[in-house]
């Protein structure tokens, strides 16, 4: 079987998956609320006080998008980092101690790229 017939079955089993939980969630979930008290907006319990839907600062959610970014860049580290320390104890990983030195210093020089380049935007001040 060619690579890009599993690949395009996979792709279309990805997309069936996908439609058929939208589906299955558009089916089943209730259509309006019953009671008044079910169209209330739930916030722990408490009756909500003003205005249920309120604006909060772009800046909020990008610092959450830099914070994940950086927590996932971080993540994907660690592979590199064990495949150096493998490398320097003399185990076989397939890959120069080397090579591996330098994809962990070429991705510490991203992280620190995007840190700069987010705090110099002022991305990382918390007003």
């Amino acid at each position: 079987m060619s690579s890009y017939a599993i690949l395009a079955f996979f792709l279309f089993l990805g997309a069936v998956l996908a439609w058929g939980a939208m589906l299955t969630g558009h089916l089943l979930s209730p259509k309006t609320p019953r009671t008044p008290f079910q169209r209330e907006a739930y916030e722990c319990g408490n009756s909500t006080i003003g205005p249920t839907r309120v604006r909060f600062r772009v800046g909020y959610v990008f610092f959450a998008l830099l914070f994940l970014v950086f927590d996932i860049e971080t993540l994907l580290l660690f592979p590199a980092v064990s495949a150096l320390s493998a490398s320097l104890r003399g185990e076989e990983t397939g890959i120069a101690p080397l090579l591996a030195a330098g994809e962990v210093l070429l991705f510490v020089a991203v992280l620190s790229f995007g840190l700069v380049w987010a705090w110099r935007k002022g991305a990382l001040k918390w007003d």
